[in-house]
């Protein structure tokens, strides 16, 4: 097994110690859009790679509502934005995305989405799961898109009990999807993390990971600019010293 990098406690120890977090050696993220990992958690999924974790990406729609050029044809964006996607996870040493195409704007916590993210954390055995939050963070709203909120709470329904259960789903079984239990849960962009990670060295890569997504940005420099300062508070609030940039995680034990 490969140690990953130190993390940083939350915000509510005194002295913040600096932890090492338990030894994993696969991750699953699960976002609903293409780019979502890359604004919520590109420095820690390159912080994973660098220390040889293997990651895999399971985007659950296929970002048809996305874009901001009219010009555009409506039935291009999906194609456009999965390249985009395998572009940015690229920069991040990651090479296996699976899109489940579901329609972008229209997502629910269906059986059927919990099914299929069921599928997913059987095929890739994860030892933490990484998803976007269940619970709407009135603080800041854009990161509760109602596809996030939806995403979250299929996600850890599949965590627990669906993906663990062998009586849940049973075709998966059928198909030869052995039941599965990961350890944790990191959730981001929700209202109570408890872990802060410093990606400061990361920042160029994450960086290099949404620049990937084009037709998302008509300003990539503006752009840039608010996720420096966003990963900025994050830092500050999580106790980093000044200078520090950090992606901020509810961390919650699965086991």
């Amino acid at each position: 097994m490969t140690p990953i990098a130190a993390f940083v406690l939350g915000a509510s120890a005194i002295n913040h110690r600096v932890m090492v977090e338990r030894q994993i050696r696969r991750v699953l993220v699960v976002t609903a859009h293409p780019d979502d990992v890359d604004f919520g958690a590109a420095g820690t999924v390159a912080n994973w790679t660098d220390d040889g974790v293997y990651v895999a990406y399971c985007i659950i729609t296929d970002g048809d509502a996305g874009g901001f050029d009219p010009d555009v044809a409506r039935s291009n964006i999906a194609g456009i934005r999965q390249r985009e996607q395998c572009a940015a996870a690229k920069e991040l040493g990651v090479s296996d995305v699976v899109f489940l195409s579901y329609p972008d704007g229209r997502l629910e916590s269906t059986l059927a989405l919990r099914r299929d993210i069921s599928r997913e954390i059987r095929r890739f055995t994860p030892d933490v799961v990484l998803c976007q939050s269940p619970a709407r963070d009135f603080e800041r709203v854009y990161a509760s898109h109602p596809d996030h909120l939806a995403a979250g709470e299929a996600t850890m329904c599949a965590v627990y009990p669906d993906a663990r259960n062998p009586f849940t789903f049973t075709e998966l079984m059928d198909q030869g999807f052995e039941p599965h239990s990961a350890r944790q849960v990191w959730i981001m962009g929700g209202p109570t993390p408890n872990r802060y990670v410093d990606t400061t060295h990361q920042f160029e890569r994450k960086l290099a990971a949404l620049h990937c997504h084009e037709s998302q940005h008509s300003d990539p420099e503006g752009m840039a600019t608010r996720v420096r300062e966003w990963n900025s508070s994050v830092a500050k609030v999580g106790g980093l010293p000044e200078g520090r940039l950090a992606e901020s995680f509810r961390v919650v034990d699965t086991a």
